[in-house]
């Protein structure tokens, strides 16, 4: 593997000979932004060469997450606590109870046992006990105001939240919040202190929240300024058109993946951005005029015949982001395996070895395993529940080196995460926010022949039961022909091995059988058509088998 990534680096650097330089340095961390196919977005982040995140958007599976809509309450189930509401995209979207904003239940709740919830620090909104029961707050035809916080994933819709939130370039407007605050990701106390002061300064108008984004650090007064401005102005066109218009429809629509990708993403650290598409170019130039204007010479418009990605060396490797074994530089590998609702993950050695000391070996291959599992999981942007199968260690110290790797790693995840301690089998168990559908489920879908399961009965298994179906099927009376219609190989296998039997059951029941042999079918396909005495035709049923006919 050393020498796949050596010739790899050797290759992007000759490739980027060509592209025009943004500066004197080496380019170390760039996003590219493939658009010339109108079905599909794609936009890419590399670091020295390596695809560090990836976000694909397909035009036919419009994403919705972070539109603003007002809906009409469908349908209330006391027994989940969520209301079922209309929202005009044709879903029904999930409102659980704890995602609704405390002004749609404030009337019902007392106001002294509210102000001494509050003084003894035991009051939270979003807390399902301080709330009452979601059929005391909405009834039928209630309209309500949401937005979409995560796309729906199969036969479930998409779910809604009450507590609406808008984000600009340096800030989000919250507009039930009423206070001011800054971004969890950001730590560090001091800057957190001076930010709120600068948030403060500002003299945001009463009724409005505000929350500065980890971009917002180091950034002038001027900066958060016009973004505040900017923010409070969209928020005014929100609220006319929430007064003036009736449910269910939408109100606000988030902006198109490139756009919204660059306001959330960009930062100083990016040298380039490269689009490859002349309109989506303009775009985001006049975005970045209007919200970063000393940065707009880092866009730049690819104009090369080959892909952009194929130029910079990454679409092997994103043809290669769902196989299930990934390999390790120096060796080892991690295996995924992804259901709807978790990811097991196991790290394996391979050859690896470092001078026959079973304990380190183990700790090094597991800090590997770290960051790519880390890097995986954004690539593939899986969610829910994920546990991971580390090498067995038994050095304590070791143990606590690979939590503390994996939580590195995951820090510039962008997806909210939580990550647990190795348990004493060896396993972390960790969560990560899941918003829209994994890039699985995206790109792929479920294979016909097997179901999505991955295996289909051999020859000899799928025989085995179509003699079983033809005893059953000869017994009946005035059956005089059955017809077999299976795959050419399963037709082989009763032709060559099942003969003699075939011929005894043709003889015992005074009948006659045929094999029809297809190759158009799938490996598993089994028809059994039967014409009694009186020449009528009628389907022998395959019992437990979903897949005859197909």
């Amino acid at each position: 593997m050393p020498g796949l990534f050596d010739k790899r680096s050797t290759l992007q650097k000759e490739s980027r000979k060509e592209m025009p330089p943004t500066s004197g340095d080496p380019m170390k961390k760039e996003m590219l932004i493939n658009v010339r196919q109108p079905e599909e977005s794609r936009i890419g982040v590399i670091e020295d060469g390596i695809l560090e995140e990836l976000y694909v958007e397909r035009n036919s599976l419009e994403s919705c997450v972070g539109n603003i809509y007002k809906g009409r309450v469908v349908n209330i189930e006391p027994s989940i606590q969520a209301a079922f509401v209309d929202f005009g995209v044709g879903r029904n979207g999930f409102l659980h109870v704890s995602d609704v904003e405390n002004q749609y239940f404030k009337h019902l709740i007392d106001d002294e046992t509210e102000a001494k919830q509050k003084n003894g620090r035991r009051f939270n909104e979003r807390s399902v006990r301080n709330k009452p029961p979601i059929q005391e707050i909405f009834r039928k035809g209630s309209e309500v105001l949401v937005q979409v916080i995560k796309e729906g994933v199969g036969s479930k819709g998409p779910t809604l939240s009450t507590y609406i939130s808008i984000p600009g370039r340096y800030l989000v407007l919250m507009p039930g919040l009423q206070r001011v605050g800054v971004s969890r990701k950001i730590a560090d106390d001091d800057a957190r202190r001076k930010l709120r002061r600068q948030l403060v300064d500002l003299d945001p108008p009463p009724g409005l929240g505000f929350i500065i984004r980890t971009a917002g650090l180091e950034r002038s007064q001027e900066d958060l300024e016009r973004d505040l401005h900017y923010l409070i102005r969209l928020w005014k066109v929100i609220f006319q058109r929430i007064s003036s218009t009736s449910a269910p429809v939408d109100i606000y629509q988030d902006r198109d993946m490139i756009t919204r990708t660059i306001r959330d993403i960009f930062s100083s650290d990016i040298d380039a951005v490269w689009i490859d598409e002349p309109e989506a170019y303009e775009r985001a130039c006049e975005f970045m005029k209007a919200v970063l204007p000393n940065r707009v010479d880092r866009i730049h418009h690819y104009a090369g015949q080959e892909s952009i990605f194929h130029k910079y060396l990454i679409e092997e490797e994103i043809s290669r982001i769902q196989n299930r074994t990934v390999p390790l530089k120096g060796g080892g590998s991690i295996v995924i395996d992804q259901t709807e609702a978790l990811v097991a993950i196991d790290v394996n050695s391979g050859n690896f070895r470092i001078d026959d000391d079973a304990e380190e070996t183990s700790y090094q291959v597991n800090l590997r395993a770290a960051d790519e599992v880390a890097r995986q999981i954004r690539l593939r942007d899986m969610g829910g529940v994920i546990v991971i199968d580390f090498i067995d260690m038994r050095d304590e110290k070791h143990r606590r080196g690979v939590e503390r790797a994996l939580r590195n790693a995951m820090l510039r995840d962008r997806a909210r995460s939580k990550v647990l301690r190795i348990s004493p089998f060896g396993l972390i168990e960790m969560t990560r926010q899941r918003i829209r559908p994994s890039l699985r489920r995206s790109i792929y879908r479920d294979c016909p022949c097997c179901n999505g399961t991955g295996l289909v009965k051999t020859a000899e298994s799928a025989a085995i039961e179509i003699m079983r179906a033809l005893i059953t099927a000869a017994s009946r009376e005035g059956i005089e022909h059955l017809t077999v219609e299976v795959d050419h190989e399963v037709a082989d296998y009763l032709s060559n091995r099942k003969r003699r039997e075939i011929n005894a059951i043709e003889d015992k029941c005074q009948l006659a059988i045929s094999i029809r042999a297809r190759t158009d079918v799938t490996p598993n396909h089994i028809v059994i058509d039967a014409k009694d005495a009186a020449g009528h035709q009628f389907r022998i049923p395959i019992p437990g088998d979903s897949q005859s006919g197909r």
